[in-house]
């Protein structure tokens, strides 16, 4: 089992800036991606970017966050950070980190995570 916890949402203005952590605990090193997801109310959650966790960290993005997001990792402290710039109102949700011991090419669909964290409100006021 692998445990996760994310840190580091908040509230900020639009066109700011947040940084928000995931530490894994736990059988981490039975981890081959980590990602970032989010849930706004009433909607599905969504896949915003994810790393790769061991031989590589080759990254993948959604493309409405390219250029303003920017997911990297710790390996030596089994932390997971998402750096998130010029923020919009849009942006506003709960954000997920999730991991999978699992060998698949894409990582962006939600089925492939196994673990889960309990999220981190990220707050954008216009």
């Amino acid at each position: 089992q692998v445990q996760l916890v994310e840190t580091g949402g908040g509230l900020v203005q639009a066109g700011g800036s947040l940084r928000l952590s995931c530490v894994a605990s736990g059988r981490t090193a039975s981890i081959t991606f980590m990602g970032w997801f989010r849930q706004a109310p009433g909607e599905e959650r969504e896949f915003i970017a994810s790393i790769r966790w061991r031989e590589t960290s080759t990254t993948y993005y959604t493309d409405s966050v390219k250029g303003r997001f920017t997911i990297s990792r710790d390996i030596a402290n089994d932390i997971m950070y998402l750096q998130m710039t010029n923020l919009k109102p849009e942006d506003m949700a709960i954000y997920y980190c999730g991991a999978s011991s699992r060998w698949i090419l894409t990582t962006s669909n939600i089925t492939a995570y196994e673990y889960w964290g309990r999220g981190t409100q990220a707050t954008v006021s216009s």
